[in-house]
């Protein structure tokens, strides 16, 4: 089984490592591709995406990378892309300029007549924006949560999308709502039906376990399920902004996956083609 990881953040957005320094720790680590995928909102940026400067440099600085290293590993060039309307979208039109390999869609952010916020928040932060912009009714912003990604999966063209149900990030720590309601499997059938017509990846995404936010990945077991049996192909991704965690609870990925009824994952290749493998 090829081990791979297209959701890889460096010095460019909010990681902390240089792309060569997590290409050599990929190496050393045994993965067979690596896919660097910093937080974009080109062709602007926010506090923690690329400098509008900078998008030249980090493809210059991972398109060397492959280059250099190509015997050893294959190394791709893409963007974890925010939904942001209208201001920003994951599409390969509007990326056009840059010719990524592929492109991660998420949403971070929901704006409100009254202001904004990140889903994922510190919790505490979070539970204070859900006050001020929902009357303290996270409901509703879990619930406008998922009609943007689904109106993200509508309206834009890319390869994976980003920890679909993100918004579980601080629900063990906040309580904010159960996920055995009505109301939010309803949400995340919805959201799996508009997976499965954009015919996007779903990536299997540990970064909550490897930051110690939540003990689990995303999507949920049940969410995955549901990806399943609507046949959308997953993929697995450590979501890494720390080098040594590259590979962190992988094996946890694969377990969730075949709970899910997984036999395969897919993967990207250089030739930027789909393919799929056993998950044995």
């Amino acid at each position: 089984m090829l081990k791979t990881n297209y959701h890889t953040h460096t010095i460019y957005c909010d990681g902390n490592n240089t792309p060569e320094e997590m290409v050599k720790e990929a190496i050393e680590k045994g993965f067979d591709v690596l896919g660097f995928s910093s937080h974009s909102m080109y062709p602007f940026a926010g506090s923690w995406h690329i400098p509008a400067k900078q998008f030249d440099d980090y493809i210059n600085d991972v398109r060397k990378c492959a280059e250099k290293y190509k015997n050893k590993i294959a190394v791709l060039c893409g963007f974890e892309a925010d939904y942001v309307p209208p201001i920003t979208k994951p599409d390969y039109s509007a990326y056009k300029k840059l010719s990524p390999d592929f492109l991660i869609g998420s949403v971070h952010y929901i704006f409100t007549p009254t202001g904004r916020l990140a889903v994922d928040y510190a919790a505490e932060s979070l539970k204070a924006k859900i006050t001020e912009l929902y009357d303290d009714n996270p409901q509703k912003m879990v619930e406008d949560y998922f009609a943007l990604e689904r109106e993200m999966l509508k309206k834009s063209r890319f390869t994976i999308i980003g920890h679909a149900d993100l918004v579980r990030k601080n629900n063990a720590k906040l309580n904010m709502f159960n996920e055995s309601d009505l109301w939010y499997k309803n949400e995340i059938k919805r959201t799996a039906d508009s997976i499965q017509k954009a015919g996007v990846i779903a990536e299997i995404n540990t970064g909550a376990i490897a930051r110690g936010t939540m003990d689990d990945v995303y999507p949920s077991e049940e969410f995955l399920r549901l990806l399943y049996e609507r046949d959308v192909p997953v993929t697995i991704s450590s979501d890494c902004h720390n080098k040594e965690m590259l590979d962190c609870a992988f094996d946890r990925a694969v377990q969730a996956a075949k709970n899910a009824g997984y036999k395969k994952t897919a993967y990207i290749s250089v030739q930027k083609k789909v393919e799929f493998q056993p998950l044995d």
